[in-house]
């Protein structure tokens, strides 16, 4: 695989940056039109992209950072060496989740309403983050005697002319399978806000968990026999599944649109704006 697609000029494309930025575009069409689809204000929607993409990319530093920590100790230049460059998916997926909790508070929206508008559209990005890892050969898998294996000749991450478990796919198909089911389940057998989103954590969790054990690429972590990954992964897994639950009993059974029924209520709002 080549990350490097094309330059025009100086100006060069990157498979992983245009698989990211097809994946966030991607999302936000789909969420923009699921909005509509189910009574819930479309116009809320660039701005809840906007405070997830921006919670995502802070999260995911972050947690890149708190892996590294004695690594920075070390070389306090790693803070602001390769920017572009570390990413932790999990603290991803926590900051963007917070950045659409605290939008959602902004605009005193329901949140359990966005939340599960949001998560399907994260699984079909995350589905299209993953061919860009393919490209660019990062998130590689274990060597393996394996007939399904990939073998990279030319990444600057993976080990190249060594059959590796094709993690990368695995991950994008398993993501892609996850936002059908997703959907499937919203449509069909939602019984309470907030349930997709508990959904979206126990299943992702759960995949990933049994997945890191396929993972080539060592510098991950670990947490005693865990990666940081399956570590966190855990606490993902019981927050999603807690909050499925909950959600199953206790939240409302369909989602309600954010705008007002009276006029004198609109008006207000307007004003509010």
């Amino acid at each position: 695989m080549h990350n490097e697609l094309f330059s025009i000029g100086p100006f060069t494309v990157y498979g992983y940056g245009l698989m990211i930025a097809i994946g966030i575009f991607a999302a936000y069409c789909l969420a923009e039109y699921r909005a509509r689809k189910i009574g819930l204000d479309e116009e809320r929607v660039f701005g809840l992209t906007i405070w997830a993409v921006v919670g995502g990319i802070l999260g995911g530093k972050i947690m890149y950072y708190l892996t590294i920590v004695p690594q920075i100790a070390a070389d306090p230049t790693l803070l602001y060496r390769d920017l572009m460059e570390g990413f932790v998916i999990y603290g991803a997926l926590i900051g963007g989740f917070i950045g659409v909790v605290l939008y959602c508070q902004w605009r005193r929206i329901n949140i359990f309403s966005y939340l599960d508008l949001a998560l399907p559209s994260v699984a079909l990005a995350q589905g299209f983050g993953r061919i860009g890892c393919l490209l660019a050969g990062c998130c590689y898998g274990q060597e393996t005697d394996s007939a399904f294996c990939i073998v990279f000749q030319n990444s600057v991450y993976a080990p190249n002319g060594v059959p590796l478990v094709p993690t990368q796919i695995i991950s994008s198909v398993l993501d892609f399978l996850h936002f059908g089911l997703l959907i499937l389940f919203a449509k069909k057998w939602k019984k309470g806000e907030g349930q997709v989103a508990g959904l979206y954590f126990a299943l992702y969790s759960a995949g990933r968990f049994i997945l890191e054990f396929f993972r080539g690429d060592l510098e991950r972590g670990n947490v005693g026999a865990l990666s940081t990954s399956q570590f966190i992964g855990i606490f993902a897994f019981l927050f999603g599944a807690a909050l499925f639950v909950w959600a199953g009993k206790h939240g409302k059974p369909e989602m309600t649109a954010d705008i007002p029924e009276k006029p004198e209520e609109a008006s207000g709002e307007l004003q509010d704006e």
